[in-house]
C-alpha cells in the first residue's frame, strides 16, 4: 500500500499544478486585461497569495470534500488515487484545448463516478447542495457585476472631475489588489480539488493537506498559468478598468461566501458571470459569444466526462482485485 500512498500524493500534486494553471485567468485576468499589471508581475504576486489562501482558509470545503461526498469515514487509498486521476487526467485535458471548465465539478463528478463503481455510497444531500450552489453563483456574481459596474460609472466622472489623474493612477493598484482577493479566494476554493484526498483517506491533516496542495498550485501559476490567462482576459468581455475591477470583485465575492459555508463552487464561473453583468450594465458592452459557448459545453462536458471516467477507472480497479 506505500505505493499507493506514493502515488496518491504524486498524483494529487500534479492535480494541484494543473489546477494552479487553470484558474490564472479568473484571478488575475482582470488587472491583466485592463493593462494594470504586466504577464510575469501578474503570477508573481498571484503563487504565494494562493499559497496563503490555500492553507489558511479551505479548511472547511477540504472537510466537505474529505468527508461530505463518499458515505464512508475512511475512504482506501486506490479509491482516492482513482478519483484524483480522473480528475487530473481531465483537467489537463480541458487545460491543453484552453477550454476554462469547472475543476470542481469534475472532482466532485469523478468521485460520484469512482463512488457508484466501488459499490460506495454517495451522499446526495451534499451533491444536490454543491449543484444548488453551482447554479446559482454565476447569476449571483451576474448581478453584483451589473450593480457594482453601474455604481462606479456614477462614481468616476465625479471622482475625474476631481482629480482625474490621480484616480488614474489609483486605479491599477486597485485593479491588483483585487486580483490579489482573487486569488486567495482561489487557494481556498480549489485547492481542496487535489488535497481533499489527503482528508478522505487520513494521510494528512487539513493544514498539511492544505499546504501540500497550495505549493502545487503555486507552481502551476508560475509554470504553466500564461496561455489560459491570456484567455480569459481578452477573448470573453472587452474591458476597462472599471468593468475590470467590478468583475474581479463580484466573483472574489461570490466565492469567499460559498468557502466561509464550507462549500466551493467554480471560479470561472463566477468570473465569466460577472463579466457579462458588467457588459450589459452599458449600452456598448461587447461579450465575445463563441468564447462564451466554448465555456458553457466545457461546463456541460465536465461532469459527464468526470462521472464517466470515475466510473470506469473504479470498474478497472475492482476488476485487478485493487478494490
Amino acid at each position: 500500500m506505500i505505493g499507493f500512498e506514493l502515488l496518491l500524493i504524486a498524483a494529487a500534486f500534479a492535480f494541484a499544478y494543473s489546477i494552479g494553471a487553470h484558474y490564472t485567468g479568473a484571478c488575475m485576468g482582470m488587472p491583466y486585461a485592463a493593462g494594470a499589471i504586466r504577464l510575469v508581475p501578474a503570477l508573481l504576486i498571484m503563487a504565494p497569495l494562493v499559497v496563503l489562501g490555500a492553507v489558511f482558509a479551505s479548511g472547511g470545503v477540504e472537510a466537505t470534500v474529505g468527508h461530505g461526498i463518499l458515505a464512508v469515514a475512511t475512504v482506501a487509498i486506490p479509491v482516492a488515487v482513482a478519483i484524483i486521476v480522473s480528475a487530473f487526467c481531465l483537467t489537463a485535458a480541458y487545460n491543453f484545448v484552453r477550454i476554462p471548465t469547472s475543476t470542481i465539478q469534475i472532482l466532485v463528478f469523478s468521485a460520484v463516478g469512482v463512488g457508484l463503481g466501488s459499490g460506495l455510497g454517495i451522499r446526495w444531500t451534499t451533491i444536490e447542495t454543491l449543484v444548488a450552489i453551482w447554479a446559482s453563483a454565476p447569476f449571483a456574481a451576474l448581478a453584483l457585476g451589473f450593480l457594482l459596474t453601474r455604481v462606479l460609472d456614477r462614481a468616476g466622472p465625479a471622482a475625474a472631475s476631481h482629480g482625474g489623474t490621480a484616480l488614474a493612477s489609483r486605479a491599477a493598484l486597485v485593479l491588483v489588489a483585487i486580483g490579489g482577493g482573487a486569488s486567495f479566494a482561489m487557494g481556498a476554493n480549489d485547492v481542496a480539488n487535489a488535497s481533499g484526498a489527503f482528508v478522505m483517506t487520513g494521510l494528512f491533516g487539513l493544514t498539511i493537506a492544505g499546504l501540500i496542495g497550495g505549493v502545487g498550485m503555486a507552481l502551476g501559476v508560475l509554470t504553466w498559468g500564461r496561455p489560459l490567462l491570456r484567455t480569459v482576459a481578452f477573448d470573453i468581455v472587452k474591458l476597462d478598468a472599471r468593468t475590470a475591477a467590478a468583475s474581479q470583485l463580484a466573483q472574489s465575492t461570490v466565492i469567499l461566501v460559498s468557502v466561509a459555508f464550507g462549500y466551493f463552487t467554480s471560479m470561472n464561473q463566477a468570473l465569466v458571470g460577472a463579466m457579462i453583468g458588467s457588459a450589459l450594465s452599458r449600452k456598448g458592452g461587447a461579450i465575445v459569444r463563441d468564447a462564451v459557448r466554448s465555456i458553457l459545453l466545457g461546463w456541460a462536458a465536465g461532469p459527464i466526462s468526470g462521472a464517466s471516467l470515475g466510473f470506469a477507472l473504479a470498474l478497472l480497479l475492482r476488476q485487478l482485485h485493487l478494490l
